[in-house]
Formats: C-alpha cells, structure tokens, sequence
C-alpha cells in the first residue's frame, strides 16, 4: 500500500481574500477578456517596469508565441539550456526551429555565457535563458552576446517572478533585460494562478502580434469571426486573472516567506557531511525562491536518499532530468554538444519540500529524515566496498 504523503513537494497559498475575487466575477457576466484581465496585465508590466504584458494561458504558451512573434521557424537554431524544464525545448521543436543545448554554470545553475557563445552558428536566431530555480542568469553578458550576434534574447522567469539583478544603481525585476520575457504561474509557483502565464514586453507591435495569436489570430477591434492570421486559443479567464492579482498584490510578503523557508533549511542542513546547499548569496543576484534544491554528496544514490524520505511520507522532486537525455528529445531535432556540468550534477539534485506556509517542525522533520537517510545509505556503501 503506497505511503501517503504528510509533507508535500509544494502546496499553493489561497486565502480568502483570492476566493472573495474569484467569487466576485463569478457574479459578473463576462468571464473572458475583460477587465480582470486588463488589470492584470496592467499591474504585471506596472511590476517588471516594462511597458506591456500579455497573459496566456500558460508559460509553455507564453514561450511559444514568443517565438513565433519573434520570427523564429523552420531553418532556425535557438540555443537553450538542457538543465530546465522540457517546455524551453518542445517550444523550439513546435516552431520548426532546432533547440542547441548549451552548458550551465555550477553555482548557479544558469546559461554559461562562454558556452553560449562557442553554441552560436550562422543558423542562431535567439537565446532562451532560463532564470533557474528563481536565481537570475547573469543578463549583462548574454544581452552583450544576443546583441553582438544580432540574436533574439527571450528570459524564461517562469520560476523567477520577483528575481533581480544588478547592483545597487542598475537592479532591474528579470523579464526587463530579454526582447520579450515568459512568466508561468502554476500551481507551485510563487505567483500562481491555477493555470496560466505571461509575456512581458517593451514593444508595442510585438505585443499586438501576441494578442493576435493567443486569441485565434483575431485584430483587438476587429470582428470576433474575423482572424488576420492563425493563431490558437491562449486566453486566460477572467477567473484566473483575478485570482492572480491578489496574488500579485500579496507578493512581497510571499517572497519573504520563502526567503526565511529557506533560510531555515540552510541552518538546519548545514551540518550533514558532503551535502551542498544552494548559495543564499551571489553577487549582482536578488534571489526569488522557487524550490529548494540541494545536491547529494557524491557517490550517493540520490534515488535511494529520495526513496527514504518517501517511505516517511516526505515527497521530494528529481530538478531536473537533462533534456537532451530525455526519450523524446533523442529521437525529435535537435543538437546536443558537450554538456559536462550539466551531467554531472542533474543526477545530485533533489528538491525538498517547499512552499510559502511550510512549518519550522516540518522543515525540521526533513532535515531529521534527509540526514538520517544520507548517513545509513554512507554506511551501507562504505561496508559494502570493504567486503569486495
């Protein structure tokens, strides 16, 4: 009989106050497009200090359209990251293009601008640079690069709403550095609303482009049976809007809640032998707290450490299998170079639990379990190579 789990992966954070706006348009007779909408999208772009954003229905929309108002399609190569989600990937393949999968820096976990550069071909038409695990990218030298090769630079903040770099006098919000930036805002996210996402913008022809296509290729005043181009359904309801702008609104306190989960569990792990914590500080990088990951120590069998903690009802997450390794990225289109780092730390990672109310007592269990779980599977293996 499975284990049921007491302390999950990530749990999302309603209060009454989200359920009061929800209930709020349920009353109304407009559930789509309306001023729940414009409001949103409004107070997002008002947020990121840029001049426009398009909600979708989804990160993986949000991607997929930006590609396509950015011109990329069939002939193309878009160099991405394999140490992210599958979406920065199967984007690429849905536009036509080829996905060239680039190397990561070990700290950080972002895009490495040197093996950036050294992916780029006569065929790059754009970079997709993930902001991985909320810690930003390091955007002054990719823009650098994007500009010097005349590449389209697209930022994938799906986990990063809040993030910042720079110093202190040029510190901007991550999705105000790239031509267009995605948002995603499921359910384990920091901003969530159910489903859905956004296109942050500075350029009013590009945003009009993606109005076009998230609501079946229809012109803004045109008739609602007249379609300029294809396009597909990536509408938001008005249902999830509000939702998230009382999201957005709460958003400040809900980054400092994750800061200080995080935090505690950098106390409460810092004592086990050969375990890595992320870095709780790096230079030019406000970090927004998506998920807390740590590598395991290395020879270990993280599946096992991750079997342990399931078996005590503690869920946990594998982030993130190399793309270029996965089964359906070995048989579609694209093209993987030497990608050392990435390999050799995606098998170390694990995500602990980790969500905006999580409980000192329940980090403490973790951490009990993990350590409990690291030093018997030590042992085992340590016995078991002095009986060979």
């Amino acid at each position: 009989m499975p284990i049921k789990t007491r302390i999950p992966l990530s749990a999302p954070d309603i209060t009454e106050a989200e359920i009061d706006a929800v209930t709020t348009v349920l009353r109304r007779n407009q559930l789509s497009l309306g001023s729940e909408l414009a409001a949103f999208e409004s107070e997002l772009a008002a947020y990121h200090s840029v001049a426009d954003a398009v909600v979708v229905s989804s990160g993986t929309a949000g991607l997929h359209l930006a590609l396509l108002a950015l011109g990329v399609s069939a002939g193309h190569e878009v160099i991405v990251p394999s140490f992210a989600f599958v979406a920065v990937a199967n984007t690429v393949l849905q536009v036509g293009a080829t996905p060239i999968f680039a190397d990561i820096e070990p700290v950080t976990l972002n895009l490495d601008p040197a093996a950036v550069e050294q992916a780029i071909s006569s065929r790059t038409r754009a970079i997709v640079v993930v902001h991985t695990f909320g810690v930003p990218a390091a955007m002054d030298a990719l823009r650098v690069i994007a500009q010097r090769y005349d590449l389209a630079l697209i930022e994938d903040a799906c986990e990063a709403i809040g993030a910042q770099f720079g110093d202190a006098q040029t510190a901007g919000c991550v999705g105000s550095f790239g031509d267009l930036a995605i948002l995603g805002f499921y359910p384990n996210k920091q901003l969530t609303t159910g489903e859905g996402g956004a296109i942050l913008s500075s350029s009013a022809n590009l945003s009009a482009r993606l109005r076009s296509l998230r609501n079946q290729g229809r012109q803004t005043n045109g008739d609602w049976l007249d379609h300029s181009e294809p396009g597909f359904n990536y509408r938001l309801s008005e249902l999830a809007c509000a939702l998230g702008r009382v999201q957005l609104a709460r958003l400040a306190d809900i980054l400092q809640l994750r800061n200080a989960a995080a935090q505690r569990y950098d106390n409460l792990l810092s004592e086990i032998h050969g375990l890595e914590r992320p870095r709780f500080i790096l230079p030019l990088r406000k970090i927004s707290w998506f998920v807390y990951v740590v590598r395991m120590p290395i020879g270990l069998d993280r599946d096992g450490i991750r079997a342990a903690l399931a078996s005590r009802g503690i869920e946990t997450g594998r982030y993130f299998p190399p793309i270029h390794l996965q089964p359906a990225c070995r048989t579609a289109n694209s093209t993987v170079a030497l990608l050392p780092v990435t390999e050799s730390i995606a098998p170390r990672m694990l995500a602990l639990p980790f969500f905006n109310r999580i409980t000192a007592t329940q980090q403490q269990e973790v951490a009990e379990v993990l350590g409990d779980a690291i030093l018997s599977l030590r042992i085992n293996s340590e016995a078991g190579a002095r009986s060979v």
